[in-house]
């Protein structure tokens, strides 16, 4: 089976890569069949060269591309789709991971049900305000008597009994 893989090339600590074309069974520095294009990462602006004509030729030969040779032709506009994840997440990680999700989302729920409890409060304790206004009783207005002068509430009471 063909493969569109990587081949590292370049100095220590500078790598650049040639995108070939190979045997899947042959070490990526063994011969090739052909070189497709060059990737330099570590530059500035990363350089990315390719030859679409040629790609698209073997991807239609039935070669596969690696996970991150796929990537790359998708940010590139090579290819279109999704893509795919080249890095591999065992078992026991992706619980850990599972697990620490969990507990953020438990703790995000709990300060939303904190904020809004203390949100509730606040709305009863206006709302209490607003009642005890409402409900205030204004002081009686005393009435003018016959003769011209108010009397206090109690002396009503007191001529009405």
């Amino acid at each position: 089976m063909l493969v569109l893989r990587l081949q590292r090339i370049g100095k220590k600590k500078k790598p650049s890569y040639r995108l070939i074309v190979s045997e899947k069974s042959k070490d990526p520095q063994a011969k090739n069949l052909e070189i497709l294009g060059l990737y330099h990462p570590v530059q500035k602006e990363t350089m990315i060269e390719l030859k679409k004509e040629r790609i698209m030729h073997w991807l239609s030969l039935g070669a596969q591309a690696s996970p991150t040779v796929h990537n790359l032709l998708v940010n590139a506009g090579v290819l279109t789709g999704q893509k795919k994840k080249s890095v591999a997440i065992s078992q026991k990680r992706q619980k850990k991971l599972d697990e620490k999700k969990a507990a953020l989302a438990a703790k995000e729920e709990a300060s939303q049900k904190a904020a809004g409890d203390a949100k509730a409060a606040e709305v009863a304790q206006k709302a209490t305000a607003v009642a005890a206004e409402q409900s205030a009783v204004e002081p009686p207005v005393a009435e003018p008597t016959p003769s011209g002068q108010e009397q206090p509430p109690e002396a009503k009471e007191a001529e009405a009994a």
